[in-house]
């Protein structure tokens, strides 16, 4: 099972590597992470998405909590949440495949970011069925490049 878990962390030098070291030292994987500094300049959050049975993410949890810099752990799952990635898509766009990429942007809500000759780039945010419905849309277009964030959550009201 999937699990978004969100660490607050002391923004400091080497942490990310000591988050990241403590997945792999004991063999768990890690689909996705985004860190960024919070409101706080000296606090960061990860936001970090990985795959595991209860047992698993139990001992993630309970690992990262002993880990000097981490402040706070938080697993979202069964939390209601807004979660979102962003993805950069560079597409062919040449005679009649610019009006349907035009169409798609339209439809997704995306945005065009810069236009070459032969090609376009387009911005998209959005949950992770949407931008994965997105480039399946692309692909007969000619995707030439993706670019993703990975997840980004944060829980819903208080």
């Amino acid at each position: 099972m999937r699990h978004t878990i969100s660490v607050l962390v002391e923004n400091e030098f080497g942490v990310l590597s000591r988050v990241s070291g403590l997945f792999s030292g004991r063999g768990f994987n890690i689909e996705s992470l985004c860190v960024a500094e919070t409101i706080e300049p000296k606090v960061s959050r990860m936001t970090i998405v990985t795959s595991g049975n209860d047992q698993i993410i139990e001992q993630i949890l309970k690992q990262l909590n002993k880990l000097i810099p981490v402040l706070k752990v938080i697993d979202f799952t069964g939390v209601d949440t807004v979660d979102r990635e962003l993805v950069l898509v560079k597409v062919n766009a040449e005679g009649d495949g610019k009006q349907e990429v035009l169409r798609l942007v339209d439809i997704f809500r995306a945005r065009i970011v810069d236009v070459a000759p032969r090609c376009y780039t387009i911005e998209m945010t959005g949950g992770e069925g949407k931008v994965m419905a997105f480039l399946q849309m692309l692909r007969p277009m000619g995707i030439r490049e993706v670019v993703r964030t990975g997840k980004i959550a944060i829980s819903r009201g208080m």
